[in-house]
């Protein structure tokens, strides 16, 4: 049985053919090439270049900050800490709004400003593992990703700038408003994470 292994996240599949899309990444026939085993060795042959790759399929190398990015795996440090405050964010403010008290209003508003301020390396760093590691794929896995990603600046947004609008929303006739755009923020960063997850350890599955 022949084996292909997708350029792009390195899942393998087996059969005569490439399947039509890769069922991790969601990374197109041109994306696969074949695993060939001889003599105890394991080579690799690109079937089809993608788009752009006129080297036999060899990556340039990542220079200056994007070396950085992807020798010290600066995207996942980027994301960990603020996709850990922002859930315990939310629960502050929900705290806040049953039981009351400033300071855990407080704690949620300073909370979502330091996630919102940490986006920015976020974003750089994801897009430098987009370009270097998985080629830029255009694949629905990285749309879902992407459109996460805004829904979580344009909510945090939305909150911050509500809170310096309003610093009594937590006990105004919008509130409860105010606590699902943050429950929202909460499910697209889970959202983006659990794509991230499907890339990096959706290939080892089984």
């Amino acid at each position: 049985m022949r084996k292909w292994e997708c350029t792009i996240c390195g899942y393998i599949h087996e059969g005569d053919e490439p399947p039509k899309e890769c069922p991790v990444c969601g990374a197109g026939p041109e994306y696969f090439k074949e695993i060939i085993e001889k003599e105890g060795e394991t080579l690799t042959e690109q079937v089809v270049q993608p788009d752009g790759d006129e080297d036999g399929g060899k990556q340039e190398k990542a220079g200056g900050l994007a070396a950085l990015v992807m020798k010290h795996h600066l995207h996942p440090i980027a994301v960990h800490t603020p996709n850990g405050v922002l859930p315990l964010a939310v629960v502050f403010l929900f705290i806040a709004l049953v039981l009351g008290g400033s300071s855990f209003e407080k704690a949620s508003f300073y909370s979502l400003v330091f996630v919102l301020l940490a986006m920015p390396a976020v974003i750089m760093t994801g897009y430098i593992a987009w370009q270097k590691r998985y080629k830029g794929a255009r694949t629905k896995i990285f749309g879902i990703k992407i459109g996460a990603t805004i829904v979580v600046c344009a909510t945090l947004l939305a909150m911050v700038v509500w809170r310096i609008v309003d610093p009594e929303v937590a006990t105004s006739a919008g509130r409860w408003t105010y606590f699902l755009i943050s429950v929202v923020s909460v499910a697209a960063a889970g959202l983006a994470g659990h794509m991230g997850g499907k890339l990096v350890f959706g290939s080892r599955d089984g």
